[in-house]
Order: C-alpha cells, then structure tokens, then sequence
C-alpha cells in the first residue's frame, strides 16, 4: 500500500498509530484506490476511477475540509467602518495569538488561526481560550470599555512569530491541512 506511505518529511503530518487502520489494507476484501486524479462518477455500483468501474459496499469520502479559516469565512463577519474579515484575510490570516484580530472589537475566535490549539490536545486548548476571552471581557466590562480588540502591532508581531516558529517545523515541510494544502 505505497499509497498510504508518508511522503516528503516522516512526522510532517499526523501519524496513525496502532489502531489497526494499516492492517486493514491488507485484507483480501479492500482494495486501496488513487482517486488523487478525482472521481469520474458515483455509478449505480460505486466509482469510476481514471476509467476503471469499483463496486464497492460503502464509500467513505476523505475530501478535507478548510478547518482553520473556513468556517470563520463562511460568515460575513464585518469589523470596524465594515471592513470584513474575508477581505483581510485575503493574503492568509492575521490574528493576536488565533484569538483576536486588529478591526474587529470583541471578536473573540476560539482556536482561531495562529493559535497552536491544532497541535495540541484541543480540550485543555478550547478550555484556555474560553478563559482567556472571558477574562477579558470581564476586565472590560469592569472598567466600562465597551470593546477590546488587538491593536495591529500586536497582531503584526505575533503573526510574524508564528510564520518565523512554523519555518523551523516539520509540519510546513510537508502539504497538510495545518497550511491549508487540501483547499482547492
């Protein structure tokens, strides 16, 4: 199955471990498909493949998804003189430690782009982040601020510290969904 063999730098990308998922490929009864080309058609009986018919009993689509900006773009999210975050982010995000961004007041984004929530146990992170927020905004309503946002040196400065760290990783040796390598 040299379909399913890491490419490029060996722990770039999430490892599967001991779960049985390699071993089952080597069932009498599976057959790995490269369907890295696309899939032709869902036919009456399952895929047709650069030309070749596969019945099969399930199909299981592994597509990706946009999991850091997407589901923060896929809402018009508007920021101060209607600035929208899609817009800004048009060049890729920048944000104040993947929680913040300079232009939008009170826009708290848990596990946002920049945050190191995705390589981490994400619990502990969501938990630290929902603190984070809400500490601040208890900190502004204590002292009657109606709104708290990064200031653009900030977000500068971390965005520009977490490009300098990812530099040096394995993880942007290698196309993942950690940069966004499986949206089209």
């Amino acid at each position: 199955a040299d379909l399913l063999c890491p490419k490029g730098m060996f722990g770039g990308k999430r490892l599967c471990v001991g779960t049985g998922y390699y071993e089952a490929y080597n069932k009498p009864s599976v057959k790995l498909v490269d369907a890295s080309g696309g899939i032709e058609q869902v036919t009456p009986d399952g895929l047709r493949v650069a030309g070749e018919d596969h019945a099969v009993d399930c199909i299981i689509f592994a597509t990706g998804y946009d999991a850091i900006t997407g589901p923060l773009l896929r809402i018009d999210i508007q920021g101060r003189g209607g600035a929208r975050l899609r817009d800004r982010w048009a060049e890729g995000p920048r944000t104040y430690l993947g929680l913040t961004a300079a232009g939008f007041p009170n826009l708290f984004m848990i596990t946002g782009p920049g945050s190191p929530s995705v390589l981490t146990n994400m619990v502990p992170s969501i938990e630290q982040h929902v603190d984070l927020a809400a500490a601040c905004i208890h900190h502004a309503r204590a002292h009657e601020f109606a709104s708290i946002e990064a200031t653009e040196a900030a977000e500068t400065d971390w965005t520009d510290h977490v490009a300098e760290v990812a530099a040096r990783s394995l993880r942007s040796s290698v196309g993942s969904w950690y940069v966004g390598s499986n949206i089209p």
